[in-house]
């Protein structure tokens, strides 16, 4: 009975669960003969239906959410979750394929991308439980996929903060975060915001620009005034009046949000590692991270290459 290396790749719907798995399953044939290792990806996802890699085992052979819909008259949401309940009712299809793989070889996990399966309706927590009870606890980890694009500001930078730190908090693994779609942004953007590494900075920022720019719309607004007649006048002055009790009623609310930066920043809770699927070294700095998470190639034996010398003379 195999206990393989087993990444569970999850993530929002189309943060690019499917592409991650595919390219780390294609970058690693391509690595040289020391590295070289052969990659199972599996599909958890019953709604999935492209895929870009070779699929080991995949969960719509036991259920589908198109047969359940069509069966019980569910909607997608509905039959997804019924889906994940029934495959918690058979675990022991799942523990079969499992046990086909051995100690030293690495599985892909990729799982569906309804977020409530990890919070609210904690399937997936089940599903990772009863995988551990199979002996698998000590060569798994998550991969928490968030699309780059909703991180490109301070206020989309704290909710994929706080995505991530709901989905690692639920599942209860050594968890990685990884900044995908990277390829589609602005890297310097993207890398400017990482640096920083301090979302209460990164808020502070945000709310000055907010800040300047709501300045210059109400000196426009009052040098409007001075400049058209009575009826105008009244119109701009009740303008910068609701713009000024906006900027107070959004300081009040601001508090909440200062609030969980520090907690984010005090604790360091949760950090990202960029992914540009279209360079190999980005790719390879991701999975020697995962691999460090999971203690791969730890206790497997050193492989040397033909003609290594390690004692020529000087």
């Amino acid at each position: 009975m195999g206990r393989c290396f087993i990444q569970l790749v999850c993530g929002p719907a189309g943060s690019g669960k499917s592409t991650y798995a595919a390219a780390i399953q294609q970058h690693c044939l391509s690595l040289g003969p020391l590295r070289k290792r052969n990659v199972h990806v599996a599909n958890l996802d019953p709604a999935a239906e492209n895929f870009g890699y070779n699929l080991a085992f995949d969960i719509r052979d036991l259920i589908t959410v198109e047969d359940v819909m069509e069966e019980l008259g569910l909607g997608p949401n509905g039959a997804l979750i019924y889906c994940m309940e029934y495959l918690l009712q058979n675990m022991d299809w799942l523990e079969e394929e499992l046990d086909k793989f051995d100690d030293d070889e690495y599985l892909i996990l990729d799982c569906p991308g309804q977020i409530e399966l990890y919070t609210h309706a904690p399937i997936i927590k089940r599903v990772i439980d009863q995988m551990m009870t199979w002996g698998h606890a000590s060569r798994m980890c998550s991969v928490f996929l968030v699309d780059a694009t909703f991180v490109c500001d301070a206020p989309k930078f704290i909710s994929g903060s706080l995505l991530s730190l709901s989905a690692m908090i639920a599942l209860e693994l050594p968890h990685v975060n990884v900044l995908s779609k990277v390829d589609l942004v602005d890297e310097e953007k993207v890398e400017s915001i990482l640096d920083v590494e301090s979302a209460s900075v990164l808020w502070e920022r945000e709310e000055y620009n907010r800040s300047v720019q709501e300045d210059l719309m109400v000196e426009a607004l009052k040098k409007k005034s001075g400049d058209e007649d009575e009826a105008e006048d009244d119109e701009a002055k009740s303008l910068v009046l609701d713009k000024k009790r906006i900027a107070q009623r959004r300081k009040k609310q601001n508090r909440l949000t200062e609030a969980i930066c520090t907690l984010l920043d005090d604790y360091s809770m949760v950090s990202f590692i960029p992914l540009n699927i279209q360079d190999e070294e980005s790719l390879d700095h991701v999975l020697s991270y995962v691999d460090h998470t999971i203690q791969y190639g730890e206790d497997l034996e050193v492989r040397g290459a033909d003609g290594d010398d390690f004692g020529g003379e000087e």
